[in-house]
């Protein structure tokens, strides 16, 4: 969830009470950033353990004082924490995958060596499997994100503090059709979206318990609702159908100078832009809301891949990235992606991701489910025969064939090896609502 925004600038831009056209044309003009594919980056989220019990929660001052250590260290990415004491680093774009991988790798070093001086690590698991979810952050935002939220369900504060994941972030492509055009990218983007669900899925227990599904951070997105985090329908115009859901979308809360933020039950912000009110809504208060909302792909100019669960390992983050890259800036790759998954729309009409049964079915059963282990094992096989061609090094290829070979071939996911940990008589719980973790019944989880 990177989310982490000013409150605005103070121009007078910013400060201008907006009209439902002008929102429209600010959206349609901000979010899609069209032009050939120059540029790469990624998100990487963490949960931050204790090197010696990771099952042991870690209290807040420890992480306080871990952080501002961390703070100390000079980094070529953006590091932020997460409301519930979730790390994350966000490269600056990169005009290479190895230019990206070799900038993020040298920061991962740089901050795990900090945190290891405190007996602390950082664990790639899409949901902590392990404690219930406890803010860490209290600010106005995270207030009103909070209480927005559990309007819902539980499912918000699970989001908030106990998911983690890799993100994506990936030129949205040419104004002209084609496989790199931006039309096309975003449509590869919602459909081979749920193979990445499903080939990374990394989440399947809560309270150390299975929670039946492989990715329980994408049902946690689920629950919280398509007005929040969901897509757009996929048969209109791209720009046109982005500004119509970031206009008919809740607005999350009112941002208030002091005090407590207003948070109006719903409110779109089209009505609010009609309504003026409690007060009329500013351009900065667009851009606010954009950071609200949570699709699995996010127009920000570039398109921002959600959906794939945190990795284990020092180096699973590695596999998503490069695979996700090839799939996108290769015009062969890309093109053999898109008719690999072109079939899985069948199960994707009508309903937007994460809603529709292609969503569902990858987070339930990952690749147990034939058609995703099919078009993931033609994603992958392109990826392999274009990484070479994008500049990636033997690191990153034998990582990647590493992971179709232990995954992709058997239809398993990393979720799978989390499974098969456990003790064979602890059964599934209903989902991630289920209260308070239960007692630890199992073997130690490590990544």
């Amino acid at each position: 969830m990177s989310d982490t925004q000013s409150d605005g600038g103070d121009c007078t831009e910013h400060r201008t009470a907006v009209t439902e056209a002008e929102v429209e044309a600010l959206v349609r003009g901000i979010c899609f950033k069209t032009g050939p594919p120059r540029t790469l980056g990624v998100e990487l989220e963490w949960l931050v353990h204790s090197l010696e019990l990771p099952q042991l929660p870690v209290s807040p001052e420890r992480l306080e004082a871990a952080y501002a250590a961390v703070r100390a260290v000079p980094l070529g990415s953006a590091l932020t924490v997460e409301p519930g004491g979730q790390l994350e680093l966000s490269s600056p774009p990169a005009a290479s995958l190895m230019e990206c991988v070799d900038t993020v790798s040298a920061d991962l070093d740089a901050v795990r060596a900090v945190l290891a001086e405190d007996g602390l690590g950082l664990a790639g698991i899409g949901h902590d499997p392990w404690h219930a979810p406890r803010r860490f952050l209290h600010e106005p935002r995270y207030d009103a994100m909070e209480t927005c939220l559990d309007r819902t369900g539980p499912a918000g504060r699970h989001m908030m503090c106990a998911s983690a994941s890799v993100q994506v972030c990936v030129d949205a492509g040419h104004e002209e059709p084609g496989p790199l055009g931006h039309a096309r990218r975003w449509r590869l983007a919602h459909l081979l979206g749920a193979v990445l669900v499903a080939a990374f899925a990394n989440s399947p227990l809560v309270g150390g318990r299975p929670t039946g599904w492989q990715s329980t951070r994408q049902l946690i997105w689920r629950e919280i609702g398509a007005g929040r985090a969901g897509a757009p329908p996929l048969d209109g115009e791209p720009r046109a159908a982005w500004a119509r859901h970031v206009l008919d979308s809740p607005v999350m809360c009112v941002r208030r100078d002091s005090g407590p933020w207003e948070v109006p039950e719903g409110l779109t912000f089209r009505e609010w832009t009609r309504s003026g009110g409690p007060r009329p809504p500013t351009r900065a208060d667009l851009d606010y809301h954009l950071t609200t909302l949570f699709p699995p792909v996010r127009p920000r100019g570039h398109l921002e891949l959600r959906m794939i669960d945190a990795q284990p390992g020092e180096d699973g983050w590695l596999v998503p990235l490069a695979v996700t890259a090839a799939l996108f800036d290769d015009p062969q790759a890309t093109e053999t992606a898109y008719r690999a998954v072109k079939p899985l729309a069948e199960r994707a009409l009508h309903i937007p991701a994460p809603h529709n049964p292609l969503w569902v079915d990858a987070a339930r059963h990952g690749l147990a489910d034939p058609e995703l282990r099919e078009a993931a094992d033609t994603c992958f096989a392109a990826a392999l025969e274009a990484l070479p061609r994008l500049g990636a090094t033997t690191r990153i290829t034998d990582a990647v064939a590493a992971h179709r070979d232990r995954y992709v071939a058997r239809g398993r996911c990393p979720a799978d090896d989390l499974l098969d940990r456990l003790p064979a008589a602890d059964p599934p719980r209903s989902g991630p609502a289920g209260g308070t973790p239960t007692a630890h019944r199992r073997k130690d989880i490590r990544t």
